[in-house]
């Protein structure tokens, strides 16, 4: 699925801008977008959008995979950073191989971690490439 097929308020009707994909979207519409990895294979879907209230960023996307009807389902704190948009496919695209994904840090649905906690967050940008909001701040 993807954020048009998802649009119940018609907000991706009219375009405004000249770029290939809307710059602003709703985030209920981003939850079931597939994710690709760049070697065209299908490492799973969003599942949620993670918002740091305190400054308003997103910070992560949770992801699925590996499962079967629901059974084995692992999930992924993927740092939205780490995830690019395709506009032409109405995908995202995350730079990694499903070895590696799988071996990803990730939970069960039914244990999430503290997505908070400075030592998950700092070992899952090392383990992504990419860096915590402030740190991208400071640069």
């Amino acid at each position: 699925m993807n954020y048009e097929t998802r649009d119940t308020y018609g907000m991706y009707k009219n375009t405004y801008d000249n770029g290939p994909g809307p710059r602003l979207m709703g985030a209920d519409t981003l939850i079931g977008n597939d994710v690709c990895n760049l070697a065209e294979e299908d490492i799973g879907d969003i599942k949620e959008i993670m918002l740091d209230v305190r400054t308003g960023n997103i910070e992560y996307a949770v992801l699925s995979f590996g499962s079967f009807l629901g059974m084995g389902e692992k999930l992924f704190a993927v740092p939205w950073s780490a995830l690019k948009l395709d506009t032409e496919n109405k995908r995202f695209l995350l730079d990694i191989n499903k070895e590696r994904l799988q071996n990803a840090p990730g939970f069960d649905k039914d244990n999430w971690p503290d997505l908070a906690d400075k030592t998950f967050i700092n070992n899952l940008h090392t383990y992504y490439g990419t860096k915590p909001y402030e740190a991208r701040l400071r640069d």
